[in-house]
């Protein structure tokens, strides 16, 4: 009766083992995976973080695209943050600009990024910024307001099924890490 217990507590043990294992891998499988799950889906557009080369295009005056202004603050970012309008009616080809405010509400210098996407994913390679405060870090002083433009152009070759694209804004307080270097 004992040998019998001690088969079971090995496979038992064995069994947890190899579960253990498969949770481990699949851990690191999740990046990998939720990359491709974002590209099929076309959710969370990754877009360039430099700005490009100002190109003419023809533009589209028979079509027109809605792009929503999105912001939002990471919980540790102790600051107010929003764009100057919600949403703006765009013609593809023709570049146009809008501005974002940002304010630090602390009694101390800090420093803060914002990370952008892009909503469909696949429009994100047809969304060009030519200018955006997203490219660096910004430094703010001590109750500090700014006006922090974007300049963008929506590429006329973007495909006919797409009428609205979200540009999203998330920022960050960097000023931790900043302070470490």
């Amino acid at each position: 009766m004992n040998n019998d217990v001690s088969k079971k507590n090995a496979k038992l043990v064995r069994n947890l083992v190899f579960i253990v294992i498969g949770m481990f891998g699949f851990g690191f499988a999740l990046v990998p995976l939720y990359d491709v799950l974002c590209d099929i889906t076309g959710i969370n557009g990754k877009i360039r973080s430099t700005a490009s080369k100002e190109v003419k295009y023809n533009i589209d005056k028979d079509r027109e695209i809605t792009v929503e202004f999105m912001t939002s603050l990471n919980e540790s970012a102790p600051m107010s943050f929003r764009s100057e309008m919600p949403k703006l009616k765009v013609h593809p080809g023709e570049y146009y600009r809008v501005n974002f405010y940002a304010e630090n509400q602390t009694d101390k210098e800090m420093v803060a990024q914002a990370i952008p996407s892009i909503s469909p994913g696949l429009a994100a390679e047809y969304f060009i910024k030519t200018e955006c405060f997203c490219f660096t870090e910004q430094k703010f002083k001590a109750r500090e307001n700014k006006v922090m433009p974007v300049r963008f152009v929506v590429n006329p070759d973007l495909p006919k099924e797409y009428n609205t694209i979200t540009l999203a804004y998330t920022f960050f307080d960097n000023t931790a890490k900043t302070q470490k270097k």
